[in-house]
């Protein structure tokens, strides 16, 4: 009785400890976010409106875009592109991510390949992509793919590699099958580098979706950004530009928060 009253308190105790520290950590990412702002303003505030442009501003364009129907139009537009080319790659990326770590034959057959296609930069492609898929929609979605997959290939090969091959060896001993090993093994052992992928993939995905908007046909919030500079108004492209920075934040905590969910034998900092 004794010892299930001390492990009540210890977990209690736990808790406590963990929602406090979930609420220092909520609260520093809001102070970090006003002092951002803070520093914004007093910056922009030696300038002149056509120079930089302050957060009032940028917030005034935002409503403004918002309330037109401007920008969920453009919203809507760019996150199919965006997420049509991420899918593709993460299709493309897991499994050679995987057959690369764990089977050495293809991993000294695709290595050479992929570190020569990593090299490249990333925009370098647009060109090839012109020629092969055009201008619009198709071409878009293979510039995603491009920026996203090699990212992700990388990231997932390190993952399947480091896979301690004790724990193979068990699952092995108890008679596991070669599907249930990767299931219940392979997988679960490389979710932290798969996680790792999912994020870096995703923000590259954002910077392949604007770049795609900018440098083929200008559509949707590339096309908004390129309307502003040739209007000189600089918080309508500090608008475009804190749309994309807030999407490229939202889909990380929403990955990060999917991570503790599954990853939750991982300890945390």
């Amino acid at each position: 009785m004794a010892e299930a009253l001390m492990l009540s308190k210890l977990r209690t105790t736990a808790v406590g400890k963990q929602l406090s520290g979930q609420r220092s950590l909520s609260l520093l990412y809001v102070i970090s976010v006003i002092a951002g702002l803070l520093v914004w303003q007093l910056i922009a505030s030696r300038y002149s409106t056509f120079v930089l442009a302050t957060p009032p501003e940028v917030a005034k364009w935002f409503v403004s875009a918002s309330a037109s129907g401007d920008l969920p139009a453009a919203l809507g537009g760019a996150f199919k592109h965006m997420l049509l080319g991420f899918f593709i790659a993460l299709v493309i990326a897991v499994p050679i991510g995987f057959l690369t770590g764990r089977v050495r034959f293809i991993h000294e057959l695709l290595d050479p390949v992929l570190n020569l296609a990593y090299a490249v930069p990333a925009i370098a492609w647009a060109p090839l992509i012109m020629i092969w898929f055009g201008l619009f929609f198709e071409a878009r979605v293979a510039l995603v793919v491009v920026m996203c997959v090699f990212d992700m290939i990388i990231v997932i090969d390190a993952g399947a590699r480091n896979v301690d091959m004790r724990q193979i060896n068990v699952g092995r001993s108890f008679g596991a099958s070669r599907w249930q090993t990767i299931r219940l093994v392979l997988l679960p052992a490389s979710a932290p580098y798969l996680f790792a992928a999912l994020r870096i993939g995703v923000v590259r995905a954002v910077n392949a979706m604007i770049t795609a908007e900018l440098f083929l046909a200008a559509v949707n919030l590339g096309q908004m950004m390129k309307q502003a500079a040739v209007h000189f108004d600089s918080a309508g492209v500090l608008g475009v530009l804190f749309v994309i920075s807030f999407l490229g934040l939202i889909f990380q905590e929403l990955l990060l928060l999917l991570e503790k969910r599954v990853c939750n034998w991982l300890p945390r900092v």
